[in-house]
């Protein structure tokens, strides 16, 4: 084990320890205080003041000029959100998934990011202000202050530019004058179980404080079953995150943090179908018949996942009167793991072919930012922004040429030793400029403009090796010679270095019709850097290995009320974006690349013959428009009770673009099932589309509420979380996805000051079983035209199964 590893987990049995120790040591006189300090926060409650920080200050939710979803700690705590992903249940229209278990995707407003993809994300993410991957958003999520879900183009406050939106998550920080903290425990009838947990103290009073926080979180992953491993998909986290607040003074201000993360997850892919016996003159399946309410696997290897990771981030903050310094740094070293079978459908039964990827990757990130603290009319704003990642991935595989479908114990197929190195080095430059101007109290305006020197550079090389095919009696296949070890570039030099300089930013102009009353017009535009495919094959089109740069502009139109003395509130936006060149990933593609040379390498021009399929996917260009509404109604009817309706409708099409697509029978429309095939002369099938930018209906809604019922010293309550995906239909895959209601329920009894709650719980309610994502055919290509192991499946992932838990919580 490292140095870090150690360090790691000492980090969270000691934050175990410590909070253990001060839970049950703290003095009760100071427990006592706090908790009649939640108490009195909690009667002053008034959900029409939500303070949030979308424009990198403290302001009400309804004074802000954008669109945003917030969820509080206290609302992920009440509804038992123990995963990221699932504060799309809060936010209509976002969708968080995971659907191969390897990259964590985004899509808002209709428009999804994919990491494979090698650019900077369509929807970013920042922790504590400091810009993130989503493999590390998504891990895991404790003792958290705020999420915040900014929808549209943004950049202009922030270092990275990003074209859909942005989430913020920020943590909880220590109390200067106050011992507290929280721990809890949570089951549920499908073996998972969270508990997490953290306390505060102050080391110098009303100056320097610190906080301990840990998680322990296992689960059965995307509960799925492999039934040729008799293993179970599973989940394990673990992490924790100390803390430190100084104030010296009134004016200065100093936060830092450090987070260890290990996450360890065997999960299985999903797979639907018939099966089928894939192999000539053998009867072995592939396995047995799959519906989606089966959730099982047949991959004879295992998939599993691993990420360790430090995450640091620091801020600090100098108020000198007429202006305020600001400096905001993180730096993250991580390394992931992942070893998987490439056959996910068991399509040549006998045969494992794994694939070992190792992605160690260095992230750092610098801003500094003068803020005027002006009484008058006009503040203003500059910073700098700096960001550079590096690293190397590595890829060990099999890239084995079969001679035709037969059985593996025959070994008609030449072994391919791969060996991909791709290094990493990616750096973004930007200064940013902003002004608001309050012309009156009902009138503002506020303009903003960043410039952007970005640079990636995406070599890739492969190594190939073989020892040759001795030939088969009895079979027409001619003996292959050895391929001697040999490195080539996967991306050619011209086109492994993307550099590109870009001005984005916005303005928008505000106006409160009454105190209660605001509507505001925004302009944003947003860049995206263009990128190479560094895993693609070799001999391929330059258009296949490197996609252009991505510009995009937006207009959004807002109306924000609050009516009956703040007991209701009423959002609504509608929006209109544009997009040059979207850049979308395009997964599991089957290619031709080109006749091979006598040593069996790709050389030559197409020959007609499908040599692959190519799971992350190609980058590609393809003009889009995206347009829709957006609406959030917040009712609280009374003390006791609240609830909040949100929906979203985002139309989200490609522009008669021509995409790279799976079209085995040369009509120009995908197909899912049949013998692959590459129609047209190019190294891919290419189908003209106009068809939907992401994975997703164009509308969705989500309802939550609570009812209380407090008594003498107890409140009992019950709650509920309602999302609704309507059916649609998605071209890429031709597929048409099923309805979706899920209804999560949660019934409890909480102290009324707030010290303590226990409720029970039951998610998706109804035990809709329904596709969420579709991958694509579990089929593996043969050099033997139309001759493919066809194993009679797709791979998908769905949504989870009715879960019944129990939660326990307590506040000191």
């Amino acid at each position: 084990m490292t140095w870090r590893g150690v360090v790691g987990r000492i980090l969270l049995r000691s934050s175990c320890a410590f909070l253990g120790v001060c839970s049950f040591n703290i003095n009760s006189e100071l427990a006592f205080a706090q908790v009649e300090a939640d108490a009195a926060l909690k009667e002053n409650d008034d959900t029409s003041f939500i303070i949030v920080t979308a424009a990198r200050r403290n302001e009400n939710l309804q004074d802000v000029p954008m669109s945003i979803d917030v969820a509080s700690g206290e609302q992920l705590q009440k509804l038992a959100i123990l995963d990221i992903k699932d504060v799309q249940k809060l936010a209509p229209g976002l969708q968080l998934s995971n659907s191969s278990g390897r990259n964590n995707t985004a899509t808002l407003r209709g428009v999804t990011f994919d990491p494979d993809q090698g650019t900077s994300p369509s929807v970013d993410f920042y922790i504590n202000e400091v810009p993130t991957s989503a493999q590390t958003a998504f891990a895991a999520i404790y003792d958290i202050e705020q999420i915040e879900v900014l929808r549209g183009p943004q950049g202009a406050l922030r270092g990275r530019t990003a074209p859909a939106g942005a989430i913020t998550v920020r943590n909880r920080w220590p109390e200067l004058d106050t011992v507290g903290g929280y721990l809890q425990a949570t089951a549920t009838d499908r073996s998972g179980y969270n508990l997490q947990g953290a306390v505060s103290m102050p080391l110098v009073k009303d100056k320097l404080a610190l906080r301990a926080a840990f998680l322990v979180d296992g689960s059965r992953g995307n509960q799925v079953y492999n039934v040729a491993t008799a293993k179970r998909s599973r989940s394990r986290t673990e992490s924790a995150r100390l803390s430190l607040r100084w104030e010296p003074d009134e004016n200065f201000k100093l936060n830092l943090s450090y987070q260890y993360l290990n996450i360890d997850n065997l999960l299985y892919q999903q797979v639907i179908g018939r099966g089928a016996a894939p192999t000539i003159g053998s009867s072995t399946r592939s396995g047995p018949l799959a519906t989606t309410s089966d959730y099982i696997a047949v991959s004879e290897g295992d998939r599993r996942f691993r990420n360790r990771s430090h995450f640091f981030t620091g801020s600090a903050e100098w108020n000198l009167g007429s202006v305020t310094l600001m400096a905001i740094g993180g730096y993250q070293n991580s390394r992931l793991t992942q070893l998987y079978d490439q056959d996910t459908g068991n399509s040549i039964p006998g045969l494992i072919n794994n694939s070992l990827v190792r992605q160690p990757y260095k992230s750092l990130s610098t801003e500094f930012r003068a803020i005027s603290n002006n009484s008058g009319i006009w503040n203003w704003s500059l910073s700098a922004f700096y960001s550079k990642t590096t690293g190397e991935v590595t890829q060990s595989l099999r890239s084995n040429t079969y001679f035709g479908n037969y059985p593996a114990v025959l070994g008609l197929y030449m072994p391919i030793n791969t060996f991909i190195r791709i290094p990493m080095n990616d750096r973004s430059i930007s200064i940013a400029a902003s002004s608001r101007f309050e012309f009156t109290p009902e009138l503002t305006l506020e303009i903003g403009a960043r410039y952007t020197d970005q640079k990636n550079r995406q070599f890739a090389y492969s190594t190939v090796s073989s020892p040759g095919f001795p030939g088969v009696s009895g079979y027409p296949i001619p003996a292959r010679p050895p391929i001697p070890e040999r490195t080539v570039p996967l991306v050619p030099e011209g086109l492994a270095v993307g550099h590109g300089k870009a001005l984005t930013g916005g303005a928008t102009v505000t106006y409160k019709i009454t105190p209660d009353i605001t509507t505001y017009i925004a302009y944003g535009r947003s860049f995206r850097l263009g990128s190479a495919g560094v895993g693609v094959p070799q001999n391929i089109s330059n258009d296949l290995i490197r996609s252009k740069s991505e510009r995009s502009d937006a207009v959004e139109l807002g109306l924000k009320m609050s009516l009956l003395d703040r007991k209701i509130t009423f959002n609504l936006s509608a929006f209109y974006q544009k997009y040059k060149g979207y850049i979308v990933r395009i997964p599991y593609i089957y290619y031709d690349f080109g006749a091979r040379n006598a040593l069996g390498q790709a050389a030559g021009p197409p020959d007609g013959v499908v040599d692959g399929v190519f799971p992350s996917g190609f980058n590609y260009n393809g003009d889009a428009t995206v347009k829709g509404l957006e609406a959030t109604v917040h009712v609280r009817a009374t003390p006791n009770s609240d609830v909040m309706i949100g929906a979203s409708y985002a139309h989200g099409r490609f522009n008669k673009a021509k995409l790279p697509c799976n079209d085995f029978n040369g009509d120009g429309v995908p197909d899912t099932f049949g013998a692959p095939k590459v129609s047209g002369s190019g190294n891919v099938s290419y189908c003209p589309t106009s068809g939907r930018l992401a994975e997703i209906p164009d509308f969705n809604l989500t309802v939550n509420g609570e009812i209380r019922f407090p008594m003498e010293s107890i409140e009992p309550f019950v709650s509920s979380l309602v999302t609704y995906r309507p059916k649609f239909h998605y071209n890429r895959t031709n597929f048409d996805y099923r309805s979706n209601v899920n209804v999560g329920i949660f019934i409890g009894i909480r102290d009324l000051k707030n010290s303590w709650e226990i409720k029970g719980f039951v998610k998706n309610a109804l035990n809709q079983k329904r596709v969420i994502n579709v991958l694509g055919d579990a089929n593996v290509p043969t050099a033997s035209v139309g001759g493919s192991y066809n194993s009679g499946y797709s791979l998908i992932s769905s949504t989870q199964p009715r879960e019944f838990g129990v939660a326990a919580s307590l506040n000191f």
